[in-house]
């Protein structure tokens, strides 16, 4: 299938082409069929897959057509709620990107800055709003936002909606919408509270699923460190110093965590920067520009924090802590290994973080590969390392090499690269 055989409008399939996509990803194959229709979608999908353009092409096809060529005055058709102002911005650069060529306008809210410029923008007329749940709810009461032209709305990354605290935000908001809507509702994970709350917003829904376990070990080299917490630092300083050119992304379980892994580089001599929810947003945006732009090497971010991020050729992505549900260490590890590019994973386990890793194995069906022993495991560490025969280490500069030979790796993960021109066979696929 390609985008062609969708029907989709001209300005549209035309703005598709020039991102340089000719072929939907699984995702979009999948969902944006269902959406051409007006049912309702429950999407069970990953970051990286593709669905922001999944149910941002339906909405802005059906937007553009109702328009019959003359836009009338604006107001908000259709809302898309996102946990992070990260993945906010993102996702409004991809509605801006497919529908250059519509006349219509794309809105962008959140909080951590003054509310000026973004209720100037709501008073000059939006067609489309993405929005974090705070900065909504709060320009709502405000009277700042009317929801009464609303056709479509959009609940995306749900689960991590609902691990922020977000839950009676979301329920107030859905109160406040006309039940008269098409309704779109996305989760990289299903548990029972997203099941619930999926059957109190969706009408007669279709449900698409992309599985996690289809992103996890073909593109990406996986790897296991066995390590005491206390040498967790040291073992952090010693791979970055191996690997100089690297892009490295490291996670971290906890807000307070992250600074400490910043404190305890800075100790070795080695720059870095963390994001997560409590810093500013201006600092938040500085230290992912610095690191998109190759001016920072090493960032620091919990997962929540990291939602929204797009790095093109990210090398390598480590796991400082395991985390503890499964699906989200399928989650870092996709941020490398993207769109036919290959990657590498590390993780550290230590004692504590063992049954974590069972439970990883598990979902993805296989055994993460042990890393042969270093010189910072403990004399008492009783690691797997000491029993079991050390696999083959990933060697980073074989995987630039053979990136670098394919014939055009995708250059696109989320929002629109305005820079970006050509279009050849492997830049086929759009990425969220």
């Amino acid at each position: 299938m390609t985008f062609k055989d969708l029907g989709l409008a001209e300005p549209i399939l035309k703005a598709v082409e020039q991102e340089g996509y000719t072929n939907p990803t699984p995702i979009q194959e999948k969902a944006i069929p269902i959406l051409l229709k007006r049912k309702d979608l429950l999407g069970v999908a990953q970051t990286g897959t593709g669905k922001t353009a999944a149910f941002g092409i339906p909405i802005l096809h059906h937007l553009y057509n109702a328009q019959n060529g003359q836009p009338g005055k604006r107001r908000i058709k259709a809302l898309v709620v996102t946990p992070t102002r990260e993945l906010a911005i993102q996702i409004g650069e991809s509605f801006n990107a497919y529908g250059r060529f519509t006349g219509l306008k794309t809105t962008v809210i959140f909080g951590g800055v003054k509310q000026g410029s973004q209720t100037r923008a709501l008073q000059s007329g939006v067609d489309i709003l993405v929005a974090t749940p705070g900065r909504l709810l709060d320009l709502m009461n405000q009277g700042f936002i009317s929801f009464r032209d609303l056709e479509f709305a959009v609940l995306d990354e749900a689960d991590q909606m609902l691990d922020m605290g977000f839950i009676h935000d979301i329920k107030k908001i859905i109160a406040k919408l006309p039940p008269k809507r098409q309704s779109l509702f996305f989760s990289a994970t299903m548990p029972k509270s997203i099941v619930d709350l999926s059957r109190k917003i969706l009408g007669d829904f279709e449900q698409v699923t992309i599985k996690p376990e289809q992103a996890t070990a073909e593109k990406v080299e996986q790897g296991v460190y066995f390590v005491s917490k206390q040498n967790k630092p040291k073992l952090l300083a010693h791979i970055v110093k191996e690997k100089p050119d690297d892009s490295v992304l490291v996670f971290s379980r906890t807000k307070h965590g992250a600074n400490k892994i910043v404190k305890k580089l800075a100790q070795a001599d080695i720059r870095s920067a963390a994001i997560h929810g409590n810093k500013s947003q201006a600092a938040r945006q500085k230290a992912l520009g610095a690191f998109k732009e190759g001016k920072l090497r090493i960032l620091i971010a919990t997962d929540i924090a990291a939602r929204g991020i797009d790095v093109e050729e990210l090398n390598l992505v480590i796991n400082y802590d395991l985390p503890n549900v499964s699906e989200t260490y399928v989650h870092r590890i996709g941020r490398t290994g993207r769109a036919d590019a290959s990657g590498i994973a590390l993780s550290f386990c230590d004692k504590e973080e063992r049954p974590y890793l069972r439970d990883i194995e598990k979902l993805i069906k296989q055994e993460v590969p042990r890393m042969p022993e270093h010189q910072f495991v403990d004399a008492d560490d009783d690691s797997e390392t000491h029993t079991e025969q050390p696999r083959r280490k990933p060697n980073p500069d074989r995987n630039r090499s053979r990136n670098r030979n394919r014939s055009g790796s995708s250059k696109y993960r989320g929002g629109a690269n305005k820079n970006r021109s050509g279009n050849t066979s492997n830049r086929s696929r759009g990425r969220d």
